[in-house]
């Protein structure tokens, strides 16, 4: 599971990152609670995520294109230092009681706009971190482990912190995680390939990337997939506020009960994904693992006891996480080498970027219905999703790689 590791660079890389990504879930949840708790609106509280994520939707295929022109490391120590600045402004007002919601929104903003950068300069460098192509698939399994290990500590940390020391401790946490981080990157001894002169303007480029996703049935089929669940799946998370205060009457503990629970259930599918040895049955993992996202999803809006709402929130997790990851490692598999910063930038703009307007749309659902209703249609839309995918994939994807193994001559 941990081969990995083996690696300086990528070694290097998972330590520093992990005490960082365990600070921005601190602020992440910090910044959830503060605003719901200061205005009680469930669309503040989409809005915060939409601005934070919407930068990857609007920028991700042109940051993947300028990754693809340029150093991907120095990129990613340049977005990691501004991201450090960003966290030090947040803390800054925290901690003398500047709560400003547009400030918040604000700087919320500027943080999704360094991401839309920093997560594909992330995701394109781990080839470069591992010198075995075959040990890819770990090291991104790693990662999304590493992921979702700060998924559940970093919220559990913001539970206690918030209801003793207070909130501007989370904030002021984040922005020094980013000490080890740097610290880290700048020890690495990495080596990007050269980056050819580009001939092409990079609007050409941009639409030779949309070119490549269009004509590759399989890399589109799960691009859209991503996207759609992005779209009215994966923004229940958002509503978890509103679940933990009025449903279920609890206090910040309980909010990081249900961010640390659906930690749980990613880590778990992320450890079982690290171990595989082949890549053969990845389809069927991202299948299965979807219609267990959407189904216990829907079963989230009838659990009317914490610890059955808490069960079905790490089951959430384990689809969640298996059908990105999976889905994550197939793009990376088999993309062309030239194609693969503009292929994950439309990854990351199906996942990250979606996110944002399925937030907002969340919101103003659950105001008008309902957190539970809202809930429930995100579940039973989920599950729709991946029966179509199934179907698309079984009768027009798998029978056109089939018409295409009959056509290639043999030696």
């Amino acid at each position: 599971m941990f081969r990995s590791l083996k690696y300086r660079n990528f070694k290097l890389f998972f330590y520093g990152q992990s005490v960082s990504l365990m600070g921005t879930w601190m602020q992440k949840t910090a910044v959830s609670w503060l605003v719901y708790r200061l205005t009680g609106s469930a669309f503040l509280l989409g809005m915060v995520t939409f601005v934070s994520l919407i930068p990857s939707l609007l920028l991700s295929p042109y940051a993947g294109s300028y990754i693809d022109r340029h150093n991907r490391f120095k990129v990613m120590v340049n977005t990691q230092i501004i991201s450090m600045l960003q966290a030090g402004a947040l803390a800054g007002m925290i901690y003398f009681q500047y709560y400003s919601i547009p400030a918040i929104i604000a700087l919320s903003l500027l943080q999704g706009i360094v991401n839309s950068f920093d997560v594909i300069c992330r995701q394109t460098l781990m080839i470069d971190m591992v010198d075995n192509p075959e040990d890819l698939p770990n090291a991104i399994a790693l990662n999304s482990t590493m992921t979702n290990l700060a998924r559940i500590i970093g919220p559990a940390l913001a539970g206690f912190i918030l209801s003793t020391v207070g909130e501007d401790f989370c904030f002021i946490s984040n922005f020094i995680s980013y000490v080890p981080v740097l610290g880290c990157l700048y020890m690495m001894r990495i080596k990007v390939g050269a980056t050819p002169r580009q001939q092409n303007s990079l609007w050409m480029e941009l639409k030779e990337g949309f070119d490549y996703i269009a004509g590759e049935k399989d890399l589109k089929s799960l691009i859209l997939l991503l996207a759609m669940s992005s779209l009215i799946v994966i923004p229940f998370t958002t509503l978890m506020p509103i679940f933990a205060k009025d449903l279920f009457h609890g206090t910040a503990r309980t909010f990081s009960l249900f961010e640390s629970a659906i930690g749980f259930g990613s880590v778990l599918s992320a450890v079982y994904l690290a171990n595989l040895q082949s890549n053969k049955y990845l389809i069927r993992i991202i299948i299965i693992a979807s219609l267990l996202f959407g189904g216990s999803i829907l079963l989230l809006s009838f659990a009317s006891i914490l610890p059955l709402a808490l069960a079905f929130m790490a089951l959430s997790g384990m689809g969640m996480m298996a059908q990105t990851s999976a889905i994550n490692t197939y793009i990376q598999t088999h993309a062309a080498s030239h194609m693969r910063g503009r292929a994950i930038s439309y990854f990351i703009m199906a996942y990250q970027g979606v996110i944002p307007v399925g937030s907002l749309a969340i919101g103003i659902l659950a105001e008008t219905l309902g957190p539970k209703e809202a809930v429930a249609i995100a579940g039973s839309s989920g599950i729709v999703c991946i029966l179509v995918f199934a179907y698309y994939w079984k009768y027009s994807v798998t029978k056109n790689k089939f018409s295409i193994a009959l056509d290639t001559p043999k030696n």
